[in-house]
């Protein structure tokens, strides 16, 4: 399959250069070919290049990624686990496709210039290139601090004057004044529209524009990359519990400040804290200060000696407190896990109660091993009620601990108390064996008896619903039975214990 791709894919290229070189020979003779003509050939032929390799991508892909099925039957679509809810959202998106990414790149690259170019300028004001502007800025910034509700006014402000002010001021552009007509009169805005409206239109492809946006975007793309980095290994290692002392010290700290914060948060002055951070962040950039900056690292800490005995003296004392107030709790949790070991009657109708062991044989059949399940099994269960089967494994080496969990001890302990986890569970229709083996049976049901033989669910019979195999009407008692007294049914059950310990994870991812 991949040597017929390689070569369908050379055939396909060499055919398609092959075009565009005989092309070029036929622009090449022509006479009256222009390099104009040249030009806008050259781009019909890159356009087509690039959507046949799109194709060919395409095509490659579906060959080698696996497609999973998505709702009303879309291919592409894929519906997160649990998220029935919104799935009718993702039914209506396209899935992937190369055309379609290659398309979409195009037209956002196309458009995202307004975007840099906003970057661009709110860069030049920050950095003092006019100093009005930053000073308008910090004065804007102020009045806002000072009085928040201006906060609201301040969207309506930039739309009049950062979008409709400069939309009527190139509708009615001001005179320009040439030598060879009259005096400048001046601005007036009055009179009919001088110029056309000033609309935002998508840069060409392959323009000069539209490659400094691939450019910009490009650089966009590597600085978050390196911000994502950075924090994520100055933030993931403490906060990831691979230290489980350093990171417990932290959750003390943000917990000791978030009650602190709920407290005393009205106490603090923000508006004026925000204004001063303002105004240091700005001023900051101004380049009278970034050279004072600089002078001052250089004079106080070129050698860094100063600075780097205060962290590693700060730093030693904040690993003395972890160590000494951070206590982790190194005993693993225990806890006590149960299994149900269930037998079932097999060869009979009911057997008499002198039978207690597992190999016994009564007058009217004989236990035989079931299998071992995390639930008792019993008369009014769900899955007893349902008609299903018990779920469980054959064997007592194929029982599990828990996820998460490891064995703490090396076997199973039988438990003596049945008459406790039965009155936990408020467990009827059963007799407990107090002696023996600690069997719980289930009490016989004729009817029961009779429904499964005629291949009916325990829980119907003759279409009417039965609670635990029980016709209304029928005489039968799901009180608890004694010991000794009555007949059995054709389960019986016994609960195994042992305990588990947490399983301790040192490798980290």
């Amino acid at each position: 399959m991949d040597d017929l791709a390689s070569a369908f894919l050379g055939t396909v290229v060499e055919s398609a250069l092959r075009e565009g070189d005989d092309r070029d020979d036929e622009l090449h003779h022509e006479p009256g070919a222009d390099p104009a003509q040249k030009a806008r050939s050259l781009r019909r032929g890159l356009i087509k290049a690039a959507s046949l390799q799109d194709m060919l991508l395409e095509k490659l892909l579906h060959q080698m990624i696996p497609v999973e099925d998505g709702s009303d039957g879309n291919p592409h679509i894929q519906v997160p686990d649990g998220a029935d809810d919104v799935a009718a959202a993702f039914a209506e998106r396209p899935g992937f496709t190369v055309t379609a990414m290659s398309n979409n790149f195009r037209r956002f690259n196309a458009r995202i210039g307004v975007v840099f170019q906003f970057q661009a300028k709110a860069l030049r004001v920050l950095s003092w290139r006019r100093p009005s502007h930053t000073l308008s800025l910090l004065a804007v910034y102020t009045f806002i601090c000072l009085d928040p509700y201006l906060l609201c006014a301040l969207p309506l402000a930039l739309a009049l004057f950062g979008i409709l002010v400069p939309s009527f001021v190139a509708r009615h552009p001001a005179p320009v004044a040439e030598p060879d007509r009259v005096r400048n009169l001046g601005y007036s805005p009055r009179g009919p529209p001088l110029a056309p409206a000033r609309t935002v239109k998508p840069v060409k492809e392959l323009s000069r524009d539209f490659f400094r946006n691939m450019g910009d975007l490009q650089n966009v793309m590597e600085d978050f990359s390196v911000a994502h980095d950075k924090i994520i290994a100055l933030v993931v290692p403490k906060t990831n519990f691979s230290d489980e002392a350093l990171s417990s010290a932290i959750f003390v700290l943000l917990s000791a400040g978030c009650a602190l914060m709920t407290i005393a948060a009205h106490l603090l002055p923000w508006r004026f804290l925000a204004l001063a951070a303002g105004w240091a962040g700005i001023c900051s950039g101004h380049p009278a200060v970034g050279r004072l900056l600089t002078q001052t690292k250089t004079q106080y800490l070129s050698t860094g000696t100063d600075t780097d005995k205060a962290l590693t003296t700060a730093e030693d004392a904040f690993n003395s407190w972890v160590r000494s107030d951070i206590i982790l709790d190194e005993a693993p949790e225990t806890r006590e896990v149960e299994i149900f070991e269930l037998q079932r009657l097999v060869g009979g109708d009911s057997p008499t109660t002198t039978s207690t062991t597992t190999t016994s044989t009564t007058t009217s059949g004989e236990w035989e091993a079931w299998l071992f399940s995390p639930s008792p099994y019993d008369p009014l269960s769900a899955p007893r009620i349902a008609g299903q089967r018990p779920r469980g494994t054959r064997f007592f080496e194929d029982v599990l601990p828990p996820e998460g969990w490891q064995w703490s001890e090396k076997k199973w302990a039988l438990d003596l108390w049945s008459r406790e986890w039965v009155e936990e569970r408020i467990i009827t229709g059963v007799e407990v064996e107090t002696e023996g083996e600690r069997w719980v049976y289930d009490i016989y049901n004729e009817h029961e008896r009779e429904a499964r033989d005629g291949g009916l669910a325990a829980g119907e019979l003759n279409g009417t619903p039965v609670r635990g195999g029980h016709r209304p009407g029928a005489n039968v008692s799901w009180e608890e039975g004694e010991e000794g007294v009555g007949r059995r049914g054709e389960w019986r059950r016994r609960r195994w214990v042992r305990m588990v310990k947490r399983r301790n994870v040192t490798a980290t991812g």
